[in-house]
């Protein structure tokens, strides 16, 4: 019987000659640890809300704390991804990811509708998942293309984030949100895709990528229902 978070990685690239069996492994391994990762999340994210851990990391200091943490992690999952250590070290960062949306959530927590909004940004997270997780299941043609396109719109993301932070146009942060929302969707499609043509074969680099998706999806999400449907007292 396989057990979860077994892990493969056979250093192979796109195409290679992982048997529908392993591939499918990788698959049910990235999604076992995908649905734990949620766990160090909302954690994190309710540790962060309640200690307003929020409140003493706003501006450029929760910026800095915020791009060393992410990045120091990335760097420690991709050193460990080989090894039993990746899965708590994963486990950490997304800990650390619900610790800095925790600012976010606790805005949308002050509106009279603040819980139902954070559930229907999960809500539609869920769904947006659940239908770009099937379009992979049945998408023939190769896409792996698509991935220097995605990466492309991420950069422009982060230039026009950059940009309206000096700005500070809210129609600009508006356009922001439904084309992260749109991008790190397709990201969805690619990276399952990638696993599912054996493209991918590590399950914890796998789950980063998934990770880093819905959790941006999520948030940009919850950022627009805040806006649109958030009810003051």
């Amino acid at each position: 019987m396989n057990q979860p978070f077994q892990n493969i990685d056979l250093s192979v690239g796109y195409g290679s000659a992982l048997s529908q069996e392993q591939r499918h492994r990788v698959l049910r391994n990235t999604y076992w640890l995908l649905a734990l990762s949620m766990v160090p999340t909302v954690l994190g994210a309710w540790i962060g809300v309640v200690t307003n851990l929020s409140g003493m990391l706003s501006g450029g200091v929760g910026l800095v704390v915020f791009l060393a943490g992410a990045f120091g992690f990335m760097f420690a999952i991709e050193k460990t991804k080989h090894s039993a250590t990746g899965v708590p070290v994963l486990l950490g960062f997304t800990f650390f990811m619900g610790l800095m949306l925790s600012r976010l959530i606790a805005m949308v927590l002050g509106f009279k509708n603040g819980p139902e909004l954070v559930m229907t940004a999960f809500g539609g997270t869920a769904g947006v998942f659940f239908v770009m997780a099937s379009l992979a299941t049945v998408i023939k043609r190769d896409i792996s293309g698509l991935g220097k396109w995605l990466f492309v719109g991420v950069l422009v993301l982060l230039v026009g984030s950059l940009v309206n932070a000096f700005v500070g146009s809210s129609a600009g942060m508006l356009a922001l949100s439904v084309a992260a929302i749109g991008i790190f969707s397709a990201y969805m499609l690619y990276d399952i895709k990638q696993i599912i043509d054996g493209g991918e074969t590590n399950y914890i680099s796998a789950t980063l990528s998934l990770y880093l998706d819905l959790y941006n999806v999520f948030q940009n999400l919850l950022a627009l229902l805040g806006i649109f449907g958030g009810e003051r007292d």
